[in-house]
């Protein structure tokens, strides 16, 4: 064993060139992660998911019906037809308004109840239990439930009746006024509890400290909020916003449970008129013409969106 003396002798001593590069390989050498060991993941993906896709997106320029063999290229006279269809248009504009709906309302009463459950009160994990707990059912479930709890004889309609309201009873499915705002109000049930869980996972973050000197510096609580936990919760307000306006944009399971698109067209969205036209009309090419458009909303809002809060949120 080398004395101390000679040990920082040892340390002192000039590393020649040779040897100074001999460590920064080594370390590099330690520190990277061969590319080659991402190809085979790669690999898979480009032929199960890339590829198809790719292959799928041609058919859109194509007359396909999706099952002759038949494939004329016509452009885009798909994508035009698009434009000129009442249908069409009528879901785009259905997608946007749920989207929207379903982003602002579910993210405010998320917000309202992480709040509420942010306290100090006894039953605080039996409700967070509880608001949570919709969001753990399969969409196709909740879809049928509210269809049952919303029809005419339902026991919506019911409540209202005992409770005196019965001005307030209505066809919640079959009015086309009002169909596709039921469709929004049970999303809007089923979620709110999951963007709470993402509010409250903000607020216990915000330290107690700096929430406490803005109470003895007189802050009220709603300036508290603004200034102090607004900021705090920026991710978590950036995470929801993102996932609400790609849910709403892309939902299906409880359009096609509740109303099939019905009553008449009033609640069609791109998810329902994809469906309908790719595989009951067969017309699969426009079908997948108005996935590309569904996409493109998509990958547009999300990117927006992300750019808009993304700095505010704290991410690059």
């Amino acid at each position: 064993m080398k004395s101390p003396s000679l040990a920082v002798a040892d340390a002192a001593a000039p590393v020649s060139p040779a040897g100074r590069r001999t460590k920064k390989f080594t370390a590099r050498r330690i520190g990277a992660v061969p590319w080659w060991f991402v190809v085979p993941a790669l690999v898979f993906y480009l032929f199960v998911v890339l590829w198809p896709s790719l292959q799928g997106a041609a058919y859109a320029f194509t007359n396909w019906d999706g099952l002759s063999a038949t494939k004329d290229f016509v452009g885009l006279a798909q994508f035009e037809r698009l434009l000129k269809d009442p249908g069409g248009v009528g879901a785009v504009v259905h997608t946007l308004l749920i989207a929207v709906a379903i982003t602002v309302v579910q993210n405010l009463i998320g917000l309202l109840l992480a709040l509420g459950v942010n306290t100090k009160i006894k039953s605080r994990n039996i409700l967070r239990v509880a608001l949570f707990t919709p969001a753990v059912i399969t969409p196709v479930a909740t879809g049928y439930l509210w269809k049952y709890l919303m029809t005419p004889d339902g026991a919506i309609n019911q409540l209202l009746g005992f409770f005196g309201l019965g001005a307030l009873q209505r066809d919640w499915l079959g009015d086309a006024d009002i169909a596709l705002w039921s469709i929004v109000a049970t999303v809007v049930w089923q979620f709110a509890g999951y963007s709470m869980v993402i509010f409250l996972a903000g607020l216990q973050g915000v330290p107690e400290d700096v929430l406490e000197a803005s109470r003895i510096d007189g802050a009220g609580p709603f300036r508290r909020f603004w200034f102090v936990v607004r900021p705090e919760l920026a991710p978590a307000i950036t995470i929801n916003l993102m996932l609400s306006i790609i849910g709403g944009l892309k939902l299906f399971d409880q359009v096609w449970v509740m109303t099939s698109g019905g009553p008449g067209t009033s609640t069609d969205t791109m998810s329902t008129l994809i469906y309908k036209n790719a595989f009951q009309f067969g017309d699969f090419s426009y079908g997948i013409a108005m996935a590309l458009v569904l996409t493109a909303f998509v990958a547009i809002l999300s990117t927006a969106q992300y750019k808009l809060l993304g700095k505010q949120g704290g991410t690059k």
